[in-house]
């Protein structure tokens, strides 16, 4: 009885303690508006944590960056090397490749330091560029989150300009051979080129200021601006609530799946530290940017088969595939060869990217919200252009790479720029229409299953004596998910709100083409935006699952 008497008192003081805390913090701080917040809902799925394992990456990154600034140097005064890596003893070079010398030899954890800060920015990348895919194959782009697409891309280019800063900041052999080319790019742009080369380098190639100007946009303009989109990313993802895959309770008004707070935030806390340990492990494994076999930079050598990280190499390929060609304009000499491949080309990529969302909503006419993620096959145009764009990327790659190649398979290197040039034009449209293709043979398959069943494998004898095979009934889960989509016609050529004769006719047949080709799904059941998974009942069709939770309705 003693012992159940403290049990009570220590409880009754804790739960006063709490109480007074919370009352004294809430008077202070918005604590009871956010109470609400903490049992937001967030779908299941594991294409939904690409952009958590960017965003994780980014805190890698942060992390190790600041450690990485306490001993760099980023100056490009010539010194004599006299640290412990023997075979550059008596080298000169600059403080910047002294400094990361010394990192990586002389100070305790700073190799393995490095080395994760540098497989974090190739994950960063890497995850932030497949985030977008699964947002753009699944039509996540859509009203109401154009603005948050706009903001993806801008941190996919923000990142790749960061990725090259901190790759050229070491001023190794490697990462100068980069900075040339940059600066062979800068000089490309008509009539400014020169003066954007002075400004940049402070000088005469190779000046003095570019690692300074380099290492103050690489630590604070753009982790700065990184950092504010990613916050205003993730409050606009918080107010126009998560996407989610179709499904039985799942509704355009609803969101079904793990509250923030403890479910949500338990799972994704465990995903930083796998995110964190898997990088730990990949940079003690793993060796990556060895800067002191490349030597420090000289203007007069270059290592051969020197390659860039993977997010620029696509540069270095349109590079190499464009012919040589120049022009002089009033007495400006203009290098097509470099401003075309280097300039307007990734130009154009991201200005395709920024308008796209924009582009379909004015071809297919679509202007109502979508809170459901379409499946790919559903969207045959929309796939093969995804899977067009990826080729015309791989082959970019694959072509940086060329000398490579062609030392290694034994090929003839003009032969393989031929071919690479050939497949940069024909390669993108084959995998446009095979994709298509292949999209649509998948929704006639589905509408076969839903009016046929699923095939058991079963094999028996008919009474006429031949053999069939026997199949069951769908999954409710998927039977619905089959039966839900729904495709607009398309739009009928007309001249309404101020288009003129000709784009209308335009916009109907890029809507044909778009929505044209399709396998209707046949005895559909009503739009799911209609639907209310609260009005459901528990155990019946269109309720949610028993161990999910249903957020609140669309605001």
């Amino acid at each position: 009885m003693l012992l159940q008497r403290k049990r009570a008192r220590a409880g009754a003081r804790a739960r006063h303690t709490a109480e007074h805390t919370v009352n004294w913090a809430d008077g202070r701080l918005p604590v009871s508006e956010g109470g609400g917040l903490l049992r937001k809902a967030f779908p299941e799925h594991w294409s939904f944590l690409l952009g958590e394992i960017a965003l994780y990456s980014f805190v890698v990154l942060l992390l190790t960056g600041v450690w990485l600034t306490l001993f760099f140097k980023p100056s490009m005064t010539e010194v004599l090397y006299d640290g412990s890596y023997e075979p550059l003893v008596g080298v000169s070079m600059s403080e910047a490749y002294r400094s990361t010398v010394d990192i990586s030899f002389d100070v305790r954890g700073g190799l393995l330091i490095r080395q994760v800060h540098h497989w974090a920015a190739l994950v960063f990348v890497s995850a932030i560029g497949v985030h977008l895919l699964r947002i753009f194959f699944t039509g996540a782009f859509r009203r109401p989150r154009e603005v948050n697409w706009l903001i993806g891309v801008t941190l996919f280019l923000l990142a790749l300009v960061e990725g090259f800063a901190g790759y050229s900041l070491p001023d190794d052999l490697l990462s100068g051979t980069g900075l040339r080319i940059a600066q062979g790019v800068l000089q490309s742009v008509p009539v400014v080129g020169t003066y954007l080369t002075m400004f940049a380098f402070g000088g005469q190639y190779p000046g003095h200021d570019i690692v300074p100007r380099l290492y103050s946009l690489h630590i604070l303009l753009l982790p700065g601006l990184l950092l504010a989109l990613v916050t205003v990313h993730l409050i606009l993802v918080f107010y126009l609530k998560h996407t989610q895959w179709a499904g039985r309770g799942r509704t355009n008004r609803n969101v079904v799946g793990k509250p923030l707070f403890p479910n949500f935030m338990a799972n994704s806390t465990g995903l930083f530290f796998t995110v964190f340990g898997v990088l730990t492990v990949l940079a003690a494994v793993a060796q990556i940017n060895p800067i002191w076999t490349y030597g420090p930079y000289r203007p007069d050598i270059i290592s051969s088969g020197s390659q860039p990280d993977w997010y620029v190499g696509f540069l270095e390929g349109s590079l190499r595939l464009m012919p040589p060609f120049e022009t002089a304009v009033a007495g400006h000499t203009v290098m097509w060869n470099v401003l075309v491949p280097a300039v307007l080309l990734p130009g154009a990529l991201f200005t395709v990217l920024y308008a796209y969302p924009f582009f379909e909503r004015w071809v297919t006419g679509d202007h109502e919200e979508h809170h459901l993620c379409d499946r790919p096959r559903d969207k045959p145009v929309r796939t093969g252009l995804g899977v067009a764009a990826i080729v015309f990327y791989g082959v970019l790659l694959l072509a940086g790479g060329n000398d490579i190649l062609a030392h290694t398979f034994q090929l003839s290197l003009n032969l393989l720029t031929w071919i690479f040039r050939i497949s940069l034009v024909l390669a993108p449209l084959l995998a446009f229409v095979v994709a298509k293709r292949v999209c649509l043979a998948l929704q006639e398959r589905d509408r076969e299953r839903l009016a046929e069943g699923e095939e058991t494998g079963e094999v028996h004898q008919t009474l006429a004596g031949g053999y069939a095979e026997s199949n069951g009934p769908l999954d409710p889960e998927e039977r619905h998910v089959l039966r839900s989509r729904r495709e607009p016609e398309p739009l009928a050529p007309s001249s309404e709100e101020g288009d003129g004769p000709h784009v209308g006719r335009l916009r109907a047949t890029l809507s044909e083409w778009y929505y044209g080709d399709r396998v209707d799904v046949e005895g559909g059941e009503p739009e799911q935006g209609r639907e209310s998974a609260l009005e459901a009942a528990p155990g019946q069709p269109g309720a949610p699952e028993r161990d999910a939770y249903s957020g609140e309705p669309e605001r």
